[in-house]
């Protein structure tokens, strides 16, 4: 078995080119599936350690460690892709793309699967299989890359590696203490989905109301009658929950508009009951807008299904967790409501997700993902490249 300090060591000869690669990364952030030149970056990196290099799903980069005895092939996954938002983190080596940034750490992903690469290759002959690098772009926007890698058959075979057996990731967390990880087993990460729903009224003077359909009243009660499905309908032990963010009710303080349309999301951990609610959504809207007179258009664009993470690779993951940094800095985590795509590849192959805290209250290091001051403690990568690398160098010396 190969001893976990030795990758340790090597994950700290890695450290200084891991926080290189995260910040020239950073630099220049591309939306979904237009990662081009951080793929080219990938690429490039991986080549110079040898590596053969394929491209998938567009902008996906893929690409494998042979071990020096035959045996399972395991996969490690980042994602590439940033997001639509305007930096304001002040750092050096910032954004210089207006308008975009990795502010959900995709940046720090990339570099430390980079890192354990090099650290795996420097052990392959030790292995006893094959890891299979992922490097998957749009996880940011629905469908999702992970389906897109998946139908191009990143986990089949590959170049005559074969088919995945076993799958793990991990996410930058920052309301966790920089160096901490945090594992759960079964259901983590929600489904989301888009719902929107347009009512459609007759609009008109709002000194006439009794001549008018006014769809601003019908949204109030659709509104509040689509509570119900949550709090009498969700089946209990099944976490569920339904939110709207945004209303448009184009009229003015003496006109009704013709239309209103609300915006939300619904977030599930179940994926049965999360069809269930598909419908109880479109009947109890539909019915609602129908008994004032109007009607009302549902739509549902299916996001990512939910996270479940299988619990005996989750229990791997957690020892392993407990070997890089000890049992004190490894955290047992709840249910977290966002999702990810990664749970496309969780549900065809038993996988692991886990996060990595990166919060350093000292350097204020605190802001949360998807906003435009997040950053994480690049320390931390030390440890996410160390914690990816005994992932694999562990499950295939089983």
């Amino acid at each position: 078995m190969i001893v976990t300090d030795r990758l340790l060591s090597l994950a700290d000869d890695q450290f200084p080119n891991v926080v290189r690669w995260r910040r020239a990364i950073h630099r220049r952030p591309e939306l979904a599936f237009q990662e081009h030149e951080t793929a080219a970056f990938i690429a490039q990196t991986l080549g110079d350690l040898g590596l053969e290099v394929a491209r998938v799903a567009k902008t996906g980069v893929v690409a494998h460690i042979e071990g020096g005895q035959p045996g399972p092939t395991i996969a490690l996954r980042a994602d590439i892709d940033a997001l639509p938002i305007m930096e304001a983190t002040g750092l050096e080596f910032a954004s210089e793309t207006d308008g975009q940034m990795h502010a959900c750490g995709h940046d720090a992903h990339t570099a430390m699967l980079l890192g354990a690469a090099h650290v795996l290759h420097a052990v392959r002959d030790e292995l006893g299989g094959t890891v299979r690098l992922v490097f998957q772009p749009s996880e940011e926007k629905a469908p999702g890359g992970a389906r897109v890698m998946i139908e191009d058959g990143v986990l089949g075979d590959v170049d005559g590696h074969g088919p995945v057996e076993q799958m793990f990731g991990q996410h930058v967390f920052p309301d966790l203490e920089a160096g901490t990880i945090g594992v759960r087993g079964g259901a983590f990460m929600a489904s989301a989905d888009e719902i929107t729903l347009t009512i459609n009224g007759t609009g008109g003077h709002a000194a006439a109301p009794h001549q008018l359909v006014d769809a601003v009243l019908v949204q109030a009660h659709v509104l509040t009658a689509l509570q119900s499905v949550i709090s009498r309908n969700r089946p209990p032990g099944v976490p569920s929950l339904l939110s709207f963010g945004k209303v448009v009710a184009d009229g003015a303080t003496n006109i009704l508009p013709d239309r209103v349309v609300l915006e939300g999301t619904l977030r599930s951990m179940d994926e049965g009951w999360r069809r269930r609610a598909w419908e109880l959504i479109e009947r109890t809207a539909s019915r609602t807008a129908e008994a004032f007179g109007a009607t009302c258009d549902v739509d549902v664009l299916e996001g990512y299904p939910a996270l479940v993470n299988d619990p005996a690779a989750a229990s791997f993951a957690r020892e392993v967790a407990v070997e890089v940094v000890g049992e004190d800095r490894v955290v047992d985590l709840p249910m977290w409501y966002a999702s990810e795509d990664f749970a496309f590849y969780a549900q065809r192959v038993p996988s692991s997700f886990s996060v990595l805290g990166v919060r350093n209250e000292a350097e204020g290091i605190t802001h949360g993902l998807h906003t435009p001051r997040m950053t994480v403690d690049e320390g931390a990568m030390r440890t996410g490249t160390a914690f990816l690398a005994a992932l694999a160098a562990r499950s295939l010396s089983a």
